[in-house]
């Protein structure tokens, strides 16, 4: 088992104190911290940051600090500290942009449909900051629609899944020929067919709006499908320059 590197083992610390604390302080920790959308009126500049330390639960905060632990201090121990750190942090933020543009484009594709339905949009915005909505907006949007619609601009986003995406995306990248295994897929898989065929589910299931029992789904995918992209594409990056260095002028 390989030994916690220093910037991994700041980071669970960190994330284990932020996790005690909100426990402590409770819903209003939560408002402060966690990501709302940006036109809500508990958004705050620094939540893109804070809310990759935030987490819903003992099992979320569980799962992602042993994943950050196993791929982490592999990552770290051939990076160094400062590039894992950089490497992580923009995998965090690559989440929480993904995961914004795409409540971008739910909530605004229903308020669009209310306003051409007769709406006000002022009165709109001013019910779903009460933490309110209209009753006759169902029958506008649907079912699915207004859950798709009010969920995009309510319910805010926590956790460091996005950023423990982009890890695993790096981790392929350089030990593409591991064997890794979910605890209910026991038997081992090559990373480099792991962590794609992963990504593939987190897709299809954002995409449905479902989670992999069966049911609503409260995880944010295109979060981790963010960062698993900003992961790619500075790994590309990197391993297309790492040779440029040595050429000559």
């Amino acid at each position: 088992m390989m030994q916690i590197t220093p910037t991994v083992k700041q980071l669970l610390i960190i994330n284990i104190l932020f996790f005690i604390g909100t426990q402590m302080v409770g819903e209003q920790a939560y408002d402060y911290l966690s990501l709302f959308f940006f036109e809500n009126a508990k958004f705050q500049y620094w939540q893109p940051l804070t809310h990759m330390f935030m987490h819903g639960g003992i099992m979320h905060i569980t799962f992602n600090m042993f994943a950050l632990y196993s791929f982490g201090s592999a990552l770290e121990h051939f990076w160094g500290s400062k590039k894992f750190l950089f490497f992580y942090i923009s995998c965090g933020l690559g989440a929480a942009l993904l995961h914004t543009a795409v409540n971008y484009f739910m909530f605004h594709h229903g308020l669009n449909a209310l306003i051409e339905a007769g709406f006000n949009p002022t009165e709109i915005y001013s019910l779903l900051n009460d933490g309110r909505m209209d009753s006759r907006w169902v029958d506008t949007l649907g079912n699915s629609g207004l859950s798709n619609f009010a969920g995009a601009f309510a319910s805010p986003a926590v956790g460091a899944s996005g950023a423990i995406y982009g890890l695993l995306v790096a981790f392929a990248f350089m030990v593409p020929n591991a064997e890794l295994a979910l605890m209910f897929i026991p038997i081992p898989i090559k990373a480099k067919y792991f962590v794609p065929g992963l990504l593939v589910v987190d897709l299809i299931l954002g995409v449905s709006g479902e989670s992999i029992f069966g049911g609503a789904s409260g995880i944010a995918h295109f979060a981790h499908i963010g960062g698993a992209l900003v992961g790619f594409l500075m790994m590309w990056y990197w391993k297309k320059n790492q040779f440029r260095k040595n050429r000559w002028n």
